[in-house]
């Protein structure tokens, strides 16, 4: 170990296998090579990963506990060749019950799942930054109460793996309408969440979390998120740090502005 902690990031994760399939316009391209930095970011190699994943909700939170994780295609109408990508990464089962453990310890309802494999939050994005797959990885789930305050109290409760060479990293986006995309209109609205979400995130850890705690409360916020599993992630991230936030990727995406934070 270096001796630095090992950041935790909140990174959009695009629309299904977006970067795996043909984009003649480039509306991925950004945000692929974003993802692609995320390694040159890290101090050194990190021990293991886990993956906070907008797409997995359960009663209390879950981490995946297989060995060998199998892959779950949770899109729908995309080309046949994106449901035969592979992403055979090692899991992490150790790592699992212990982050599980630090989540009881903390009095949170936490279990493993033994048999859950990997949903397109996590496989597609972390094919593209570490596309070797030799990263033991494992999934977090986000409690089905949608309660921005547990989830930000859950990722300080996770912050010593980050001690240990752990990556946390939230998976979702920053903005999630899927009514928006696309739709000249939603860019005014997108770029004011944006930026109270920016300010909100580099704020340090008490006063970041008593305004993400509160982000339903931000201009534009609903229709930003009509529902936030996707911005949860987020919460869990920034968490586990008391320093400010910083944002480390923004672009216009479908006419919609999306961001990506980094927590030190």
């Amino acid at each position: 170990m270096s001796g630095q902690p090992m950041p935790a990031f909140f990174i959009p994760h695009g629309g299904g296998p977006c970067f795996f399939m043909d984009d003649p316009a480039g509306h991925w391209t950004g945000m692929g090579a974003f993802l692609r930095s995320l390694p040159g970011q890290l101090p050194e190699r990190p021990k293991a990963i886990i993956v906070v994943s907008g797409h997995w909700e359960t009663d209390g939170f879950g981490f995946t506990g297989a060995a060998q994780p199998s892959l779950i295609y949770d899109y729908y109408g995309f080309p046949p060749h994106t449901y035969d990508l592979r992403y055979d990464v090692p899991g992490a089962p150790e790592l699992a019950t212990s982050a599980a453990a630090l989540l009881g310890g903390a009095g949170f309802q936490a279990q493993v799942d033994f048999a859950r494999g990997l949903d397109h939050g996590v496989f597609i994005p972390m094919k593209v930054a570490f596309p070797v797959a030799d990263i033991p990885m494992i999934e977090m789930s986000v409690d089905q109460s949608l309660d921005p305050a547990l989830h930000l109290a859950a990722g300080h409760a996770l912050a010593p793996l980050r001690d240990e060479g752990v990556l946390i990293l939230g998976s979702g986006m920053s903005f999630h309408n899927m009514r928006g995309y696309g739709d000249p209109g939603m860019t005014t609205p997108s770029q004011a969440f944006d930026t109270w979400l920016t300010r909100a995130v580099n704020l340090p850890g008490d006063l970041r979390a008593a305004e993400l705690a509160s982000w339903a409360q931000a201009p534009a916020a609903r229709l930003c998120h009509p529902r936030e599993e996707h911005l949860l992630p987020l919460m869990t991230a920034a968490g586990t740090s008391d320093l400010p936030g910083e944002q480390i990727y923004s672009e216009k995406v479908l006419e919609t502005v999306i961001s990506g934070y980094r927590f030190d």
